[in-house]
């Protein structure tokens, strides 16, 4: 039998740190975590460019969500606040409701850093029913992943299926795992580009 040869290796590009830099590693890792301290549900989506909000949406597509959220906690660290919300009533819930950290899935994701989905969601003792009562909604189906910037896991990315409460209608699709990787893969991409956007804000530098 002939031997197969092995491909060969593809080149790298070696990047190594500036010496220079090095010496400032310090300077900027205190100033990048006081622009993370410094960044409120309220004004987050400020810090969307177009790019990132077509991303959410269409992660929200792919997932056949209704719509979705991105859920940031709070000052205080009491609540996780809609800080971003591709729905109807984004003008109603971003940065006004706000849910406990000690009840409801969402939270639990973000306590735990661990993705959830579930169909037929509003069975779940554990699902809060702070929002839907405030948005006269009902959740059917529910998928949330943490969301991360700046190293450490600073909300959630949310997406749901609705209906009116007590509707004849049949329930939604529901999610799946494939739902799931899209919705996490955009939840790490987006996190790569609002850390890009904020680093370079931080350093005064901004490709032409």
């Amino acid at each position: 039998m002939a031997e197969v040869a092995s491909p060969e290796p593809s080149p790298r590009c070696n990047l190594l740190p500036e010496r220079r830099f090095v010496e400032l590693k310090a300077v900027l890792a205190e100033r990048l975590a006081q622009v993370a301290a410094s960044i409120q549900p309220e004004t987050f989506a400020s810090l969307l460019d177009p790019l990132m909000r077509q991303l959410i949406q269409q992660a929200m597509t792919d997932a056949g969500a209704h719509e979705g959220t991105l859920w940031l906690a709070e000052a205080t660290g009491q609540y996780l606040v809609p800080a971003y919300n591709t729905g109807p009533n984004a003008a109603k819930m971003v940065g006004k409701f706000r849910q406990p950290l000690k009840e409801g899935l969402i939270c639990m994701v973000f306590a735990t850093e661990q993705p959830f989905v579930e169909n037929a969601v509003y069975q779940n003792t554990q699902q809060s029913k702070l929002l839907d009562n405030f948005l006269h909604a009902q959740t059917c189906a529910l998928l949330a992943v943490p969301f991360y910037f700046l190293k450490n896991c600073r909300g959630v990315l949310s997406c749901v299926q609705l209906r009116s409460p007590d509707s004849a209608q049949p329930e939604p699709a529901g999610f799946s795992p494939v739902h799931l990787a899209a919705v996490q893969r955009a939840a790490n991409v987006l996190t790569r580009l609002l850390e890009y956007r904020l680093l370079s804000s931080t350093v005064d530098w901004a490709a032409d």
